[in-house]
């Protein structure tokens, strides 16, 4: 088993650090990153960001589990994803695997398979308060009025 550490760059907060794995890079492991992960390559295994995730066209996340703070996908994911904020799936986008996420968005194009539970509670608009309608009950003309 192979664990990889997300590098810190530039001396910056790990939080605010990037990792990137390039299109010629593949992984096979336990990946662990402290800040944001780009992934350009290929990644086989688990994958646990401290931070923000996005793959590109030419990535593939392949693995039991994907968890990151807010994911992006342009690639291809084929495992459990849990996104503590958002999960984004572009036009271009492929996911196969079961979703927890916060939030999602879904674009037009983008393919996925697998079930889905969102944390997202959104309530619907207040109806405006309509005075109630008071009216008569329309009656039928009595028999006799007609035969007049």
């Amino acid at each position: 088993m192979v664990v990889f550490y997300g590098l810190r760059m530039f001396k910056r907060n790990p939080s605010s650090s990037l990792t990137y794995i390039s299109s010629t890079c593949e992984i096979q492991g336990v990946l662990n990153v402290e800040g944001n992960l780009r992934v350009d390559g290929i990644v086989h295994g688990t994958v646990e960001v401290r931070g923000d995730m996005e793959i590109s066209q030419s990535g593939l996340v392949e693995g039991p589990e994907l968890r990151a703070n807010n994911i992006v996908v342009h690639g291809v994911v084929k495992a459990r994803v849990i996104a503590e904020g958002r999960l984004t799936l572009t036009r271009t986008g492929r996911l196969e695997g079961d979703v927890t996420a916060h939030s999602l968005d879904i674009e037009a194009g983008a393919f996925y398979l697998g079930h889905i539970a969102t944390n997202e509670m959104k309530s619907l608009p207040v109806a405006p308060s309509y005075p109630e309608l008071i009216g008569q009950e329309e009656q039928p003309p009595a028999e006799s009025s007609r035969l007049r």
